[in-house]
């Protein structure tokens, strides 16, 4: 299994804006979460065993932190003609299976995955209320290669001190997944 780091961006970036179909076909925009007090951006996808491993942990973060007015979208980036288990179709089961509660939106074009320069999946990124990057990294240190157990205990701090008001941890660890199945031609310059 090829696993790939977080590229790490410079926190305090803005969160990059979006519109963006959901499975079902209904737009969002980063707009929606305007009023919410931390962001979480999660690029997953339905085939990669290291998303496959932390499923039902993120189904858990959905539902315990969007009643504490956290807005949280996970992003499906991988192209689905050269990844058939990722189209909208399977992310309907998938989100049915999981009783995902987030949108699970369609990034088609792979620009959202560029701006955010998203390298893998599962890849995680917290904002603050101003939508400025706090946390850029893993969701714990479980993997499917070993075995410790998912807690999502270093990305459910992060949530945490944000919605505290406080920085969230200096020491952050890049997320290792699958990386993004980018169309052919479409790879992004630091990709290559």
């Amino acid at each position: 299994m090829a696993a790939t780091e977080s590229r790490m961006i410079k926190l305090g970036t803005t969160a990059p804006g979006f519109t963006l179909p959901d499975a079902f076909g209904k737009t969002h925009t980063l707009d929606n979460a305007n009023d919410a007090s931390a962001l979480l951006i999660m690029f997953i996808c339905n085939h990669c065993p290291f998303v496959k491993h932390v499923r039902r942990e993120l189904s858990k973060i959905g539902k315990d932190y969007q009643q504490r007015n956290v807005a949280i979208f996970a992003i499906n980036s991988n192209d689905a003609k050269t990844h058939p288990g990722d189209s909208p179709e399977n992310m309907r089961r998938e989100i049915a299976e999981w009783d995902y509660v987030f949108p699970y939106l369609v990034d088609n074009d792979q620009s959202v995955a560029k701006a955010y320069e998203a390298a893998c999946t599962p890849d995680f990124f917290v904002f603050d209320k101003d939508q400025r990057l706090v946390y850029r990294g893993q969701l714990d240190a479980s993997r499917p290669s070993n075995d410790i157990e998912v807690t999502g205990v270093d990305l459910r701090a992060a949530i945490d001190a944000t919605l505290a008001g406080k920085a969230a941890t200096d020491r952050q660890i890049p997320s290792i997944g699958c990386n993004i199945k980018w169309k052919p031609g479409n790879e992004p310059d630091w990709y290559k």
